[in-house]
């Protein structure tokens, strides 16, 4: 399945912040969701700053427009605002993207341990994100870093219990 681009992709005065401010906002919120579902379509969670700038999703090279490395910025700055970016060094050249923030992962989660009648069960992580009982779900192949954190929000919730095990951690659904 190929990513859908939004029509604005293909409109070059969106690769260029606009200055009334009602119109960037509507700009800046397209952005937000393309990049996001750039990302989710292609299950990236890191981005680097500098190849962003040449990554499709900021560089349309059909139309010859791409977006300003200061415009990138602004629009990574709103994507933390919203809660789905966290830069991971004070240079802010890299970040993680969370196109589902951890409680929404987590929720999808638990609701299969539901589904499945596996609560009260006990999972490595390995088994979570990896094995053969999630194949096909969403959360399969999630990076280990998010699902960390989503299974904090259910421990948070009482709903799971991480803990450390010889080999890594393990949870306990509730």
């Amino acid at each position: 399945m190929s990513f859908e681009w939004p029509w604005q992709y293909n409109f070059p005065p969106f690769f260029t912040l606009q200055p009334n401010v009602d119109t960037r906002q509507k700009q800046l919120a397209a952005w937000c969701s393309l990049a996001l579902s750039y990302c989710r379509h292609h299950k990236l969670y890191t981005l680097d700053v500098l190849e962003a700038q040449e990554s499709p999703v900021f560089n349309n090279k059909k139309i010859e427009r791409k977006l300003s490395m200061e415009a990138i910025q602004v629009v990574f700055e709103e994507l933390r605002k919203k809660g789905n970016l966290e830069w991971l060094d004070k240079n802010k050249s890299r970040c993680l993207v969370m196109w589902r923030r951890p409680e929404e992962w987590g929720k999808l989660i638990y609701q299969w341990i539901s589904k499945n009648g596996m609560v009260n069960s006990v999972f490595t992580l390995y088994e979570l994100i990896n094995g053969d009982d999630t194949e096909g779900e969403e959360f399969h192949g999630l990076e280990e870093w998010m699902l960390l954190r989503s299974l904090q929000a259910l421990q948070t919730e009482g709903k799971a219990e991480v803990f450390s095990m010889d080999d890594g951690k393990g949870v306990k659904f509730f």
